[in-house]
């Protein structure tokens, strides 16, 4: 039997240190523990980016533009009970400062510190290119 497809949409945020926001999954949600991109499901009569300046205002309280999300790559996992596809995008540009509004922890990442966090199997394959491009971004 086919299991369920589930977009959701995340964000590489990267502030002008050329670091990487990572938020933890907190204690009770699946893959607790594990860091990720912030970011969350698209809604029905969503489009991807407008669904991640609403999840990244309720999650961190950061407004965006949506002409600040620049789309990066994509992931494509299965999980046992369901798809995961996941359009990641790179935003520099926001305004407020990140209060995590769900308890979550977080923490801005060098590249070279990002094997240190552990994250989901989906966002895995995603690190090596982030890295490259946040290497890239403090090379200029």
């Amino acid at each position: 039997m086919p299991k369920p497809l589930v977009l959701v949409v995340a964000a590489a945020l990267v502030d002008a240190q050329g670091r990487l926001l990572l938020a933890e999954r907190p204690a009770g949600k699946s893959m607790a523990g594990l860091w990720e991109f912030p970011g969350g499901k698209v809604e029905p009569g969503e489009r991807p980016a407008q669904s991640l300046v609403r999840e990244l205002h309720e999650e961190l309280g950061l407004v965006v533009e949506e002409g600040s999300l620049e789309p990066f790559h994509f992931a494509s996992h299965d999980y046992e009970k369901f798809h995961l596809l996941m359009p990641l995008y790179v935003c520099r540009r926001w305004q407020g400062e990140v209060v995590p509004q769900e308890g979550q922890r977080h923490a801005w990442v060098w590249a070279a510190d990002l094997g240190h966090y552990p994250v989901p199997p989906a966002d895995e394959p995603l690190m090596p290119r982030v890295r490259a491009m946040l290497e890239a971004c403090a090379g200029m």
